[in-house]
């Protein structure tokens, strides 16, 4: 039996296959409120046949977004307009529905990617961002506000009311974001928080701000909401976070209730990264030999159906989660069944491409 067409309890909830959709920013909102292009995208990926789909890295505060376009839950507004996205994917999709939860710090105000991606001018509405330290990690544009105890106050606390939103609209998972050089990776890494205080220092006192706010979101929300966290394997960078104290960050998470973790790397400094296909799954597995049980999630270039069952049945990992291959095909899972001889759940409106009820399949699979 296909070991990625497999269930798996990822807290409270059973998943019938181990694909994740991951976040993915879409850079579309307004104020952080989700538009018709995140009906249209979220709703094809809550119909692919994968067992959980999370939303993009959505702000906690309107300071907190990457861009003027990202996803925010810090309003009323963003929670209406999301509402209308959800009951949609619900309605129509078979996945589960998870959102990502972020800070982006010092990488805050920012162009869109196809805008430059670089730091926003005064004349286009920039902000004033939040780090550890007042370094903006050479981006080139304004230095960061060092956070004070009552920012982090400020933003533990948005993190929570963040959460409350997200438990109203029914997600089920709720994913806190610790990597690709946001604030709570910034807090993590010794090369971004050169902090004195109980914030900064040695490892303990560099996860202690992000241990906070998962344990503050994981006490915010009922049992029925799985939390978990995307963490960095790597900063692919001497004197930064390395496979070790990524297990030792797990560990720790796993000891307050996190649900799972999905080890991704990079993104914090400029780095030579060794870009190629499972580059980070070797990442994910030595976090998984440092956690007890916790499931560990695997990312970055997996492509191919036949690479992904070989991460869960050679057990590097206990789930798969994809981006840019779910961009590329939206039905990914459909195929990965098709080759592995698994089963998807497809939309009724879908049945009748199912391989029994088909015959192009064959031909197709041919």
């Amino acid at each position: 039996m296909s070991q990625l067409f497999s269930p798996i309890a990822i807290g409270p909830h059973t998943l019938p296959n181990r694909i994740a959709i991951a976040p993915m920013c879409q850079y579309s909102a307004n104020d952080g409120s989700a538009t018709d292009w995140h009906m249209m995208h979220l709703g094809t990926l809550a119909a692919s046949g994968a067992a959980l789909l999370v939303l993009e890295a959505t702000a906690v505060e309107r300071r907190g977004r990457i861009s003027h376009g990202c996803l925010g839950l810090y309003s009323d507004d963003n929670e209406l307009a999301l509402q209308r996205v959800v009951a949609a994917c619900r309605r129509y999709g078979t996945a589960r529905l998870g959102v990502q939860l972020a800070h982006a710090g010092r990488k805050g105000s920012s162009h869109v990617p196809w805008q430059g991606g670089g730091p926003l001018e005064p004349e286009h509405d920039a902000w004033q961002t939040l780090a550890p330290e007042a370094d903006d990690g050479g981006r080139g544009g304004p230095a960061p506000h060092a956070a004070t105890q009552a920012d982090l106050d400020r933003v533990r606390e948005a993190f929570v009311q963040a959460a409350r939103r997200a438990e109203r609209l029914g997600l089920e998972v709720i994913e806190v974001h610790c990597a690709h050089g946001y604030l709570m990776h910034e807090f993590l890494s010794a090369l971004s928080n050169r902090r004195t205080d109980g914030y900064g220092g040695d490892l303990a006192g560099r996860m202690r701000f992000p241990l906070e706010v998962f344990e503050a979101v994981r006490a915010a929300v009922g049992p029925q909401v799985a939390v978990g966290a995307r963490i960095t394997g790597s900063d692919w960078l001497e004197g930064g976070i390395d496979e070790r104290e990524a297990g030792l960050f797990a560990a720790e998470l796993e000891k307050r209730g996190c649900a799972y973790v999905d080890v991704t790397s990079g993104g914090l400094l400029p780095a030579s990264i060794p870009v190629g296909p499972g580059y980070q799954v070797p990442l994910a597995a030595a976090v998984k030999r440092a956690v007890q049980g916790m499931p560990v999630r695997a990312v970055g270039m997996i492509v191919a159906p036949a690479q992904a069952e070989a991460i869960i049945a050679e057990g590097h990992a206990d789930m798969v989660a994809l981006a840019r291959a779910m961009l590329d095909n939206p039905h990914w899972p459909y195929e990965a069944a098709r080759q592995l001889q698994g089963s998807v759940e497809y939309p009724p409106q879908y049945q009748r491409a199912q391989p029994a009820a088909w015959p192009g399949a064959a031909l197709k699979q041919g």
